[in-house]
């Protein structure tokens, strides 16, 4: 004779607004904004491209997905900093917190690691002797070379090699050496970017990870009602971009 099976019965849910009901949202609740810290902060974090400095690469408009596992994160309130399981490269498009402007997150692409010698010449960046390959520049010849007075910052960090006289230009400057745990970083959209010529570099302990994919986009230039629905970009939407 084949026993039957036994279900388990749920205990009724407690009356609304009752002592237990408001216990078990608030555990609820609790439980909910531990996970998203966790996740925000050792995870994934999001970020929004508001300036065409990462012109064609990154367009205004675009949603990312920033990938805070690979580099590592700092503990909020501590000095504790859970390593990641890579290293900055040439080449990666990092999202790091700006020196220059407190509490402001940027984004941008990794150019010079530690020991790298630096130098531009006619917008052409060399990197230890050796034209850089650039396919992602953006150049706009109707805006000219000019001096920048935050520019002078890098005559601390000049290689033997530098002329005496030092004045660069945002087309033309170094040679200059990137010293320890620093990294020089530069918007693709070169002529019309605020970036490591101008303010320096970026620590190490700065950067709050790698560009690992952009989940939206839309035109917010668009001359549409409800451009964020009406206006979107998903041609865009995918991996993130080299």
């Amino acid at each position: 004779m084949m026993a039957r099976s036994r279900k388990t019965k749920r205990p009724p849910a407690p009356p609304r607004f009752s002592r237990a009901w408001f216990v078990g949202w608030i555990r609820s609740l609790t439980l909910a904004a531990v996970m998203l810290f966790f996740f925000r902060t050792f995870l994934f974090a999001s970020f929004v491209i508001t300036s065409g400095s990462m012109r064609e690469t990154l367009l205004v408009g675009d949603f990312l997905l920033v990938n805070r596992m690979s580099l590592g994160s700092t503990i909020p309130f501590t000095d504790f900093r859970v390593p990641g399981y890579a290293e900055p490269e040439h080449g990666d498009i990092i999202v790091f917190r700006a020196d220059h402007s407190p509490g402001l997150d940027i984004v941008k692409r990794t150019v010079g690691l530690p020991g790298d010698t630096l130098h531009m010449v006619r917008g052409v960046l060399y990197r230890n002797g050796s034209e850089v390959d650039e396919p992602y520049v953006l150049r706009n010849p109707r805006i000219p070379d000019a001096s920048d007075a935050r520019m002078l910052w890098q005559t601390a960090h000049l290689s033997p090699e530098a002329r005496p006289g030092y004045h660069p230009t945002r087309d033309n400057w170094g040679p200059i050496v990137v010293p320890g745990e620093r990294y020089f970083m530069l918007g693709d959209n070169r002529d019309d970017s605020f970036d490591s010529r101008f303010w320096g570099f970026v620590e190490r302990k700065k950067m709050r990870g790698t560009l690992f994919f952009i989940y939206y986009s839309y035109d917010r230039k668009a001359p549409k009602p409800a451009r964020f629905l009406t206006a979107m970009r998903p041609e865009r939407i995918g991996p993130s971009p080299d």
